[in-house]
């Protein structure tokens, strides 16, 4: 079993187009796919999630990530760095960005920002990992520490209440081979194109309850439209709770608990309705967001995103 497992997710990386790391709770963590979230919040906010997906299937997925974001000053200027690392089956990848927004006011509440993202990624694959018949074959050679810059970019249209964004964190199609000699990519990164929207709504004239619909959509060379909805209520400003579907996908239940003004806690639980559920127990997902306040911050109650 261990062996089919590893051989089934080697294919689907090897044999189709390769996505980005995805993530249940992404409205939280949105600096990973539009880098003109960067400072959006208005304070200094750092960031770490961990993802084990497909729980039981050996070689699937797992993901880490942590991030740093903030206004510079008090100018239109916002600052982010972020590290993924993301294992699949033999392979293992490290990406560090940089990512740079500036902000234009379009009203008294709406502002619109425009982003770049600078990414380095360190690819490495063991072949050790795998079984297959040509131990000699030059295409299945391990790849140590590939390294592939890129480029990428977004706007980001938001208040506190609602939010627009399209964006492309890589520009750069990416293709990895055994070789130089080697004219067949073992690995190929597509261009992912974004797009997300939300709105919070007041249920209760005293704001007790909150209610966020959210849409993102995932747009890549190869693969299916992947189109996430979700809904979200938050309590007193303090505890969430929420669903969510993935189309054709998985459906996800979500929770969070605002522990202090700077200081929040999220888990997910994702449930497959492809055939892998068969073959997996779910995935798992949690994250811890704190926010660093001083005399320039404007946010003033905890927000979804």
């Amino acid at each position: 079993m261990k062996k089919l497992g590893l051989i089934f997710m080697f294919f689907t990386i090897v044999c189709s187009a390769q996505q980005d790391a995805q993530f249940t709770q992404y409205m939280y963590n949105t600096i990973e796919i539009n880098p003109a979230y960067a400072g959006s919040r208005g304070v200094l906010s750092v960031f770490g999630l961990y993802r084990t997906q497909w729980v039981g299937l050996d070689g699937a997925p797992e993901t880490s990530t942590f991030s740093v974001n903030t206004p510079l000053n008090n100018s239109n200027l916002g600052l982010g760095v972020s590290l993924v690392n993301d294992k699949i089956g033999p392979t293992n990848e490290n990406t560090l960005s940089a990512d740079l927004s500036y902000s234009i006011p379009t009203s008294e509440s709406f502002k619109l920002s425009f982003g770049i993202k600078a990414t380095a990624n360190l690819f490495n694959l063991d072949i050790g990992k795998l079984s297959y018949e040509d131990q000699n074959d030059e295409m299945f050679q391990d790849l140590k520490n590939k390294f592939t810059p890129n480029v990428g970019a977004g706007i980001y249209w938001h208040s506190d209440r609602a939010y627009l964004g399209l964006s492309v964190p890589n520009f750069i199609e990416t293709n990895r081979y055994a070789d130089n000699r080697s004219d067949t990519a073992i690995f190929k990164d597509k261009i992912n194109y974004y797009f997300m929207a939300g709105y919070v709504f007041n249920l209760d004239r005293l704001e007790y309850i909150k209610f966020k619909p959210a849409l993102l959509t995932k747009m890549v060379e190869g693969a299916p439209l992947q189109v996430d909805v979700s809904g979200n209520f938050m309590f007193n400003d303090k505890f969430v709770l929420g669903l969510a579907y993935r189309w054709s996908a998985s459906v996800s239940a979500m929770a969070g608990f605002q522990v202090t003004k700077g200081m929040y806690i999220g888990y997910g639980y994702d449930h497959e309705t492809t055939q892998l559920r068969k073959y997996n127990s779910g995935s798992h997902e949690i994250f811890l967001r704190f926010d660093f306040f001083n005399n320039y911050s404007k946010l003033t109650s905890p927000r979804f995103f």
